[in-house]
């Protein structure tokens, strides 16, 4: 299982043991789900980063791609059809490569500095793109840690280690099933 992301699934400024990726990976071993993680994630990574370095990743087989990408792309300001175009060629070529790959895809908001029209597209993008590729959604990835201070490391951006937590239940929640649907199918 492939974690494509941002700073957030490499758990910038906590330990490696606490991301949430690391956590999904504990969560799975307790299911006795037989699935590795594979934490692709990526400091300042934009969609268009993550794009160019999908091939790379690609040389291993993926059961599940977790994409989480696009808030580096909000916090900037990118293009939005951009962003958008960026992931569905990421999950396109995700698909060329195994076409039973199953897709879970994180949703994010862009902060509200950058206008209501842009935040309004910017969060269209992650349930269009869910709709279309037949992909499970985690409708915000940040759901009750975004914008909690107790929750957040100094910089009001990064989830602590508790945030982290969080973050990995309302991942599990989307991705247990898909997971579970993925070891029946390989069985």
């Amino acid at each position: 299982m492939l974690f494509l992301g941002t700073s957030l699934t490499a758990g910038q400024g906590v330990a490696e043991d606490e991301a949430f990726p690391a956590l999904i990976q504990q969560e799975i071993d307790s299911a006795k789900l037989d699935f590795r993680v594979v934490n692709a994630g990526v400091s300042g990574e934009t969609s268009a980063g993550g794009l160019r370095r999908l091939e790379w990743l690609l040389r291993q087989p993926i059961d599940v791609l977790v994409l989480e990408l696009g808030a580096n792309d909000g916090l900037r300001g990118q293009d939005v059809d951009s962003l958008e175009a960026n992931l569905q060629t990421i999950i396109d070529r995700t698909k060329a490569a195994d076409p039973g790959v199953a897709i879970v895809i994180a949703g994010m908001e862009a902060p509200p500095n950058m206008g209501p029209e842009f935040t309004a597209r910017f969060r269209a993008v992650f349930p269009r793109l869910a709709r279309a590729n037949h992909a499970a959604l985690i409708p915000f990835l940040l759901e009750g840690v975004g914008g909690v201070r107790a929750l957040n490391q100094a910089d009001g951006i990064h989830p602590t280690a508790e945030g982290h937590g969080i973050i990995a239940e309302t991942v599990w929640r989307v991705l247990e099933p898909v997971l579970r649907r993925r070891a029946d199918v390989n069985r």
